[in-house]
Formats: structure tokens, C-alpha cells, sequence
């Protein structure tokens, strides 16, 4: 294991110089992208710092043990310590993916269940929006089509963090959060008391750093312009300022009416398209990587039901990690940290088993 370490300080050498040079932050991408390297390279070189010293203490109270009992008797704490200090750089060591310091672009959509999962969708929307302040990231609604009821069809929502570590980056924490989100309870429209079941799904894209970084041919874009409407059909504004753009050579589409500006819903769209090609083009090359070097959690299948939430049990249940808890009303609230770490240790465990395999 630590011969794989070299390497990783060497780089971290080279990247303290670049980041010195001037030139490299005249160019905000390259710099974003240098600087999450560097800070996730950066854990690796303080864990393994860290290592050696307990490593030289452990040797320094065993040689002093032989003369004064005293020693001998910090050796177990310390190679406790040892023990703990070696399993934090070898997970610091698993291969981490490259888009974790990337903030996301999370679309939310009413599913099966009418009017209720349009609610529901309302609530989803609110806790990502909890969770994401308890972190201290910014959120922004993109775009979203209300339902007569007051929850949406489907809302789009933008999340940033203000950290160059990809382990605290929003993709990191959010990325097992697409699939469909299955809700039990008594709809608001239910007169008999009676529990139905209804879903909503999640997409969760990382949002490009950069326009430069994903090529769109202004050719390959097909704009159309249309007035913006509400629930019911009920006229938003009196000018053609929504947009949808379509990309031509992959036939994603993209809508946006929830500014009055044409000109910023097209910007917005844009920001949606290039983050929506940029998850095609990395799912087009995941589908090539071998079964053991995929993710065990999170599923390029977008239809996978990921998560029950029961309101009569206040339980909230995630079927890909087994993570289980009674605490649904806090969860609805923002308290989502446990249940996404339960997916982030799942996904580390698969990443060490297949590692060991290899």
C-alpha cells in the first residue's frame, strides 16, 4: 500500500508549483480543477505523515520500554493508533471519483400517484434544500412547473459548496441520491383515511465547471421560444421568454420558463443541457468499465426505486444500503447526512473489495 503512495506525493509536489504560478489562475477552470487535486491529495499526504510518525513513536517507546516500564505502557495506545491511522490512509487511497468536487444539478419530477407525488416532489425539494443549507452550500431553483395543489411536476435545482475537497463536494454527497423515491402515507386528497403509495424520481447531474468543457456546436442546437404558463394553463407572462433548446446529436431537451428574461432562461437552460451531455458522455464510458469497478450504489439505471418513505411509521428506508430509521420527520427536515453516509460507506466497501480482487 505504500508504495502507491510515491507517486501521489510526487504529484502533490508538482501541483504546490503550478498552483504558485499565476498564469495557471488566469484560467478558472484549470484552477478549480488543479485545486480540487491538490486538496484531495493533500489528506493523502497528511494521513500518510501521520502514519510515519506513529510509526517512529511505536519504535521509539518499544526500544525505550526495554529500560523503563513506563513506555511499555503507551505501546498498545499506540498501536491502536497505528491500526486506525493505516485503514484512514487505505481508504484515502481507493480510487475517488474524479467528479466528487463537482457541485450538481438535481432535477426532481412527479412520478406514479397523480397530485400526491407532486407533493411529494414539493417535499423532496425542501429537504435537499434543508440538507444543503445544514451544509452550508447555496441552492438555486433553475426552473420548475407547479401543480394545481401547490407541489410541482417537476423542478430543477441547482446546489454549490464553497470548498476545494472533493470529499466535501455536493456530487460526493448527492450522487447516490438519483432513482425513484417511493412515498407511503394519507394524501391531503384522501377522504377515507386511507394510505397510498406514490413515487417520485431524482436525476442528479455534476455541473460543468466551464463552458469549454463540454463542446456544443451552436449548429447542433435547435432554439424555440414560447410564452411561459402556470398551473392550469394561466398565462405567466405576456412574452415569448421561455426557451427550450434541443441538442441534435444526442436529442436532449431542455425547458425553461421561471425567469421573465428570455435571455436568462436560456442561460439556465445552456447550464442544464451541458450538465445533462456531460452524464451521458461519463455514462457511455461507465457502461465500458468492468461490473467490479462500477459503483455498487449508484445506478445508471434512473428508474431503480432507491428509498421508501413511510410517514405512518415515520421510517425511512433505503434498499441499496439496508440503512433503516425512525426518524422520518427530521430526515423530511434536512437530517439526511445519515442516510447518504450509509451510501458513501457502502460504495467505499465495494471500492476496497474490489481492489482486493484485483
Amino acid at each position: 500500500m505504500l508504495d502507491s503512495v510515491a507517486p501521489l506525493l510526487a504529484e502533490h509536489a508538482e501541483l504546490q508549483v503550478q498552483l504558485s504560478d499565476s498564469s495557471v489562475h488566469a484560467n478558472p477552470g484549470l484552477a478549480k480543477k488543479l485545486n480540487r487535486r491538490y486538496a484531495e491529495l493533500s489528506a493523502i499526504v497528511a494521513a500518510y505523515n501521520g502514519l510515519n510518525h506513529l510509526t517512529d513513536d511505536l519504535a521509539a517507546a518499544k526500544e525505550l520500554a526495554k529500560e523503563d516500564e513506563a513506555f511499555a505502557e503507551e505501546v498498545p495506545a499506540l498501536e491502536e493508533k497505528l491500526v486506525t491511522a493505516t485503514e484512514k490512509l487505505r481508504r484515502l487511497l481507493i480510487p475517488r471519483d474524479p467528479d466528487d468536487g463537482r457541485d450538481v444539478i438535481m432535477e426532481i419530477k412527479a412520478g406514479e400517484g397523480g397530485a400526491e407525488s407532486a407533493l411529494f416532489a414539493a417535499d423532496l425539494l425542501r429537504m435537499y434544500i434543508q440538507y444543503a443549507n445544514s451544509k452550508g452550500w447555496k441552492t438555486e431553483i433553475l426552473d420548475k412547473n407547479e401543480s394545481d395543489l401547490g407541489g410541482y411536476k417537476d423542478v430543477q435545482l441547482a446546489i454549490k459548496a464553497n470548498t476545494t475537497d472533493p470529499a466535501q463536494g455536493v456530487w460526493a454527497h448527492l450522487k447516490y441520491e438519483g432513482g425513484v423515491h417511493r412515498v407511503q402515507r394519507v394524501p391531503v386528497t384522501e377522504t377515507q383515511g386511507r394510505i397510498h403509495t406514490s413515487a417520485a424520481g431524482v436525476l442528479v447531474f455534476p455541473e460543468v465547471d466551464e463552458p469549454e468543457e463540454v463542446e456544443i456546436q451552436q449548429n447542433d442546437l435547435r432554439i424555440d421560444v414560447y410564452r411561459s404558463s402556470g398551473p392550469g394553463g394561466q398565462s405567466v407572462n405576456t412574452t415569448d421568454s421561455a426557451v427550450r433548446i434541443t441538442h441534435l446529436p444526442t436529442g436532449i431537451t431542455v425547458a425553461m420558463q421561471n425567469e421573465k428574461s428570455q435571455l436568462q432562461n436560456r442561460e439556465a437552460a445552456m447550464r442544464v443541457l451541458r450538465a445533462r451531455i456531460l452524464a451521458a458522455q461519463q455514462e457511455a464510458l461507465e457502461a465500458e468499465l468492468s461490473a467490479a469497478r462500477k459503483s455498487q450504489v449508484k445506478s445508471v439505471d434512473r428508474s431503480e426505486r432507491i428509498r421508501t418513505y413511510n410517514f405512518p411509521e415515520n421510517r425511512i428506508a433505503d434498499h441499496r444500503t439496508g440503512y433503516k430509521s425512525y426518524n422520518l420527520d427530521q430526515v423530511m427536515d434536512g437530517a439526511l447526512e445519515p442516510v447518504v453516509q450509509s451510501a458513501i460507506q457502502t460504495d467505499e466497501e465495494a471500492r476496497l473489495a474490489a481492489l482486493g480482487n484485483s
